[in-house]
């Protein structure tokens, strides 16, 4: 039976190249001279710092604007709170991998209610979605690119 996995994985390489393309970006800019303002990556915790929080919102837009040059959904990102940290500000952006169960199932349910003859399936952190049909598996991946989620989905071991 054909069938399709639904996942949300972000590409660690093209994260390190969008890391260090903003880091080369803010020591060129005028506007970060002789400031110590830094993008810094280490596992799956991206960490800005700056010297006022003007310049870390500035580091991050250039971070997301690298990302998004480099076809990275910034939706991967998950923000928290700007810390005071001596002179100095910094806020951490965990990479979010993996579809969590509250999605899953939310993913599973919007599949049933459409009413296609295709079946989903919770597999750890993604959804598997089997049919008898290629179109009917087709239909699906339409429907949920067309969905807005919390979590960007990839498709992929397609299978017939």
């Amino acid at each position: 039976m054909p069938s399709f996995d639904i996942v949300s994985e972000v590409d660690m390489h093209e994260i390190t190249n969008a890391v260090d393309q903003a880091t080369r970006e803010a020591s060129t800019r005028f506007d970060f001279r002789g400031v110590d303002a830094r993008i810094e990556l280490k596992g799956e915790v991206i960490t800005l710092f700056a010297d006022v929080e003007f310049q870390l919102k500035q580091l991050l837009d250039i971070l997301y604007n690298k990302m998004t040059k480099r076809n990275v959904d910034i939706g991967y990102l998950d923000a928290d709170k700007v810390e005071g940290v001596g002179k100095q500000v910094r806020q951490r952006l965990s990479l979010k991998q993996g579809i969590d169960s509250l999605t899953a199932k939310k993913i599973v349910k919007m599949i049933k209610d459409k009413k296609l003859k295709v079946q989903a399936q919770i597999q750890g952190d993604q959804v598997r979605v089997t049919g008898k049909k290629r179109d009917d598996l087709q239909t699906v991946m339409n429907f949920l690119r067309g969905e807005s989620l919390d979590v960007p989905l990839q498709f992929n071991n397609f299978r017939d």
